[in-house]
């Protein structure tokens, strides 16, 4: 009922927002899928639940024109090759080149492509959300000379060992991309 209020107040589509790890609640597919087909309202899911079972439900139930999106950067290869339309990302926001080729090659049915893109990334991703996002990700801008990695409490930036570990992780990829 609540999603149901929010959609008829709303003057805007409505993408829905699975991130467990944030919210502490999984939005199970059932919800997802009677929610999609009660309301056009609902356009897309941000599907980061790490269940792959759950998202392919959705995928395979979901009515015209609902989009599946990926939330979790990590997993979106396989969402992608499983028929996820796409991703709502963090990673992108210091990767940009590399995860939007990524995207775009799965997107397009060249997987060797998509996997080299990922596998540049794959080292990376954890040193971003060990410390929590957005602490990670304002470590790695911030590494990347476009901003403070400082954040807002209750968060606070990440720790000297993650910051090292995750600025050795993006050398290493410079010198991939470079190599």
């Amino acid at each position: 009922q609540h999603y149901m209020k929010i959609a008829e107040a709303s003057p805007l589509p409505i993408i829905i927002y699975n991130v467990p790890s944030r919210t502490a609640c999984n939005v199970t597919a059932e919800t997802i899928l009677r929610l999609a087909h009660a309301s056009d309202k609902f356009i897309a899911v941000k599907e980061a639940s790490g269940n792959l079972v759950q998202a392919m439900k959705i995928m395979k139930h979901r009515p015209p024109g609902f989009l599946v999106l990926s939330g979790d950067d990590q997993l979106t290869l396989p969402l992608i090759g499983a028929g996820a339309d796409g991703v709502i990302s963090v990673i992108a926001n210091a990767f940009p080149f590399e995860f939007s080729s990524m995207v775009r090659n799965a997107l397009e049915g060249d997987f060797a492509a998509a996997r080299h893109y990922n596998n540049l990334l794959l080292d990376v991703h954890p040193w971003l959300y060990v410390d929590g996002n957005p602490p990670g990700i304002k470590a790695a801008l911030e590494l990347l000379g476009f901003c403070k990695k400082d954040v807002r409490l209750p968060q606070v930036p990440v720790s000297e060992t993650t910051y090292n570990a995750l600025k050795k992780e993006m050398e290493a990829l410079a010198l991939k991309r470079n190599g």
